[in-house]
């Protein structure tokens, strides 16, 4: 395997798994809460923001020699609002229902500390492509927190997968699912079951 598929594997490991943008660096909090009722939003709100995200990396990356110190988070900000405005247009032409159902969520994928977080940690001081590979696994790793979380509340909360109805025991569906503060308990619950993994990992082990 070449030295450039082995830094492609890492980047892809570290971002989905290791360093999880959700579960390890706690961002993306708010869009988590807001859009994971829903398989199709949670979907659709994760690959746009894997979009953005490895793009802006990519450009950012690439421009990051003549982008003076002083103005780089103007320049990052301008470069973001681009392509998250390409998503919303994109959205709405193609997806209206989506659009209409995320609302806010699209546009304020500008302020997602995911993204300038990879800007500035990762694309500020690596090559374009990397750094592209990087935005982009942050991303995914963000989608299929969204995707865990929402499959569990649109089950317990609709009934459905993807809007298909899966409810053929007929049992009564819970409210506080589709409510902001069941993502908040689902999200905590994996964090901390993550972090006690981890302490129990790194312990020492009793002779």
């Amino acid at each position: 395997m070449s030295n450039k598929s082995c830094q492609m594997c890492d980047i892809a490991k570290t971002q989905v798994v290791r360093e999880n943008q959700v579960l390890r660096q706690v961002l993306g909090i708010c869009s988590s809460l807001a859009v994971t009722n829903s398989l199709n939003n949670s979907l659709v709100m994760g690959l746009g923001l894997s979009f953005v995200t490895a793009l802006s990396s990519f450009t950012l990356s690439a421009m990051r020699d003549i982008i003076p110190h002083r103005v780089r988070m103007l320049v990052q900000t301008l470069v973001i609002a681009v392509y998250v405005i390409f998503v919303d247009l994109f959205l709405q032409a193609y997806l209206p229902e989506i659009s209409k159902q995320l609302g806010p969520y699209v546009g304020l994928i500008i302020t997602n500390c995911i993204i300038m977080g990879r800007a500035e940690a990762f694309a500020q001081k690596n090559p374009p492509v990397p750094a592209l590979f990087d935005g982009l696994f942050a991303g995914l790793g963000y989608t299929a927190v969204l995707l865990f979380v929402s499959l569990i509340r649109e089950v317990l909360g609709f009934g459905t997968i993807f809007g298909m109805n899966v409810n053929f025991l007929g049992f009564t569906t819970w409210t506080i699912m589709i409510m902001p503060p069941a993502a908040f308990f689902i999200i905590g619950s994996m964090i901390w079951f993550l972090n006690a993994r981890g302490l129990k990992k790194s312990a020492p082990k009793a002779k």
